[in-house]
């Protein structure tokens, strides 16, 4: 059609065509944004081309986005089972790796076309945007497009049938992870405690030093009938009955120095309220509760602090990060001050502050320019990784000045999402004019290449996990499904379990793994 020549007409056809095909489910599957690139390879088969620039801006804003979230997890996914976790990542993603090279080398695929294979099979696109730019081919996105569908539905496929495959009874898995994780992550619970040490009569909590000494929270006293929120200049005395909030190992520090458990119960006070408080002001970002006076001048007492959806029992020595949400217990005269201290605006966290994300891409442009000698070469991170690993530290340091680097997860989505789909339409098209000629060259060898190269990685992932490093099976499928960077298997997981622990092994592996996976894309398309 004559209307489609025009390049902006087309792009926003290709959007729309992309979406609406995205959206069809098949039992539950769909490619959603994905199906962008496949909508764009029919446009640039018939001669439709997008600007360069549109690929250089989605790519940029794709892997900005992609960094600024992994960022937290990727650091934290170093920390006790996180290494045995990662190990999984590096697993499936090497194995896929050396798959790809030996079926290129031996079959006499093209390695552009081969690393293309590998992201897609693996289901990756900064995988693919780090093959393109390696690579400097369109024959990259080919094999991604040729290798992704099977990519998708092979993951989902394989986590539904690895229990019966591998004899595993998640019952018995799911009871297991629970026994563990009680053991190590007690949860936070409040009691009360009356007060019968007679060596703490009369001393204020600020004497005592009770939140140091047992690392919990007195949110709430009762004294002579009247319920009120303490400070550090409150007094306990004979009779008294506290609140206390901490792990169950804590609070028997609690009762050890004020007194034995009572059932009964502190009467709410209509002065006393119990808020959740959203961190945005900059002031107390990566300050400790002990640094911003939150008991002493606040008289605020914070009892939970939830932190990418886990909740985390907080002490003096916690510090806070953009995005926070802390549970506050406090008198009604001190909330509006609480509000004021941690920003508590919603509006401010959904916006989209330009500024941190514009520095934050140039200083990646920078890191990926530097070239480092490793063994006689020359390596540098490319645009790809410098930005990538750029959004990666600057979103663990959290704040610099007054600059925050933390994005909200609605904000990101949306930077995402939209170099995706510049990503996408520019690739898809530029690829679209040579799309039937690879196909007729050997289509059926790529199929079958590209699935042997998903299927690698999960087998020797799954054999490995289970039998060598002796990972509980709910875990490692989910930790399987964050090697292969497969939400939608994620999403097929939750059906067999009501534990957590295959979101939570997801959350460990994903941002490693997609570090790993774009590492390997450079590596493949530089032979």
């Amino acid at each position: 059609m004559e209307f489609l020549k025009n390049e902006y007409v087309a792009f926003f056809a290709i959007v729309a065509t992309g979406i609406l095909l995205g959206k069809i489910k098949v039992k539950g599957i769909s490619l959603d944004v994905s199906a962008i690139i496949f909508v764009a390879l029919f446009f640039g088969h018939y001669g439709v081309v997008m600007p360069d620039i549109f690929q250089k801006i989605g790519l940029i804003f794709f892997i900005y986005s992609v960094g600024i979230q992994a960022g937290p997890g990727f650091f934290e996914s170093f920390k006790k089972d996180g290494l045995r976790l990662i190990s999984i990542a590096g697993i499936a993603v090497l194995s896929g790796g050396i798959a790809t090279y030996l079926l290129a080398y031996f079959i006499d695929v093209d390695f552009k076309l081969a690393v293309g294979l590998f992201t897609g099979a693996l289901t990756s696109t900064p995988g693919l945007a780090a093959a393109i730019e390696s690579t400097n081919s369109t024959m990259a996105s080919i094999g991604y497009g040729i290798a992704y569908p099977f990519g998708v539905l092979a993951v989902i496929i394989f986590v539904k049938i690895s229990p019966k495959l591998f004899g595993i009874s998640i019952t018995n898995e799911e009871k297991k992870y629970n026994e563990d994780v009680k053991a190590d992550f007690p949860g936070i619970v409040h009691k009360n405690y009356v007060v019968e040490n007679k060596n703490i009569f009369d001393k204020t909590l600020g004497e005592l030093k009770i939140r140091t000494m047992t690392k919990t929270n007195i949110s709430r006293v009762l004294h002579d009938g009247e319920a009120f929120t303490p400070t550090s200049k409150t007094p306990l005395h004979k009779g008294d009955i506290i609140k206390a909030v901490g792990t169950e190992n804590d609070l028997n520090k609690v009762r050890i120095l004020i007194g034995e458990e009572t059932g009964t119960k502190i009467p709410l006070s209509n002065r006393f309220v119990i808020q959740s408080v959203l961190v945005t002001n900059e002031k107390v970002i990566n300050r400790s509760l002990a640094e911003i006076g939150l008991f002493e001048q606040y008289d605020a007492t914070a009892t939970a602090i939830r932190r990418s959806g886990i909740d985390i029992p907080p002490d003096a020595s916690s510090k806070l990060r953009y995005g926070d949400k802390v549970t506050i217990a406090c008198g009604d005269q001190s909330i509006a001050n609480v509000r004021k201290l941690l920003g508590d605006s919603k509006k401010k966290y959904s916006d989209l502050d330009f500024l941190p994300v514009s520095i934050g891409i140039i200083i990646g442009v920078v890191l990926g320019k530097l070239s480092v000698p490793i063994l006689g070469f020359s390596f540098s991170l490319g645009l790809t990784g410098g930005v990538l690993m750029a959004a990666i530290i600057l979103s663990r340091i959290g704040k610099t000045g007054n600059i925050v680097w933390n994005v909200s997860g609605s904000s990101n989505q949306l930077l995402r999402k939209l170099g995706l789909i510049f990503f996408l339409v520019a690739v898809g098209t530029d690829a679209g004019g040579s799309l039937l000629e690879t196909l007729r060259s050997g289509g059926l060898t790529y199929l079958g290449v590209g699935a042997v190269i998903t299927i690698v990685p999960m087998l020797f992932t799954v054999i490995a996990g289970r039998y060598f490093l002796k990972i509980n099976f709910l875990v490692l499928i989910g930790a399987l499904t964050g090697a292969m960077t497969s939400t939608p298997a994620l999403s097929a997981v939750d059906p067999m379990t009501d534990s957590n622990g295959p979101k939570i092994a997801y959350a460990s592996v994903y941002p490693f793994a997609l570090v790993l996976i774009i590492i390997c894309s450079q590596i493949l398309g530089n032979l």
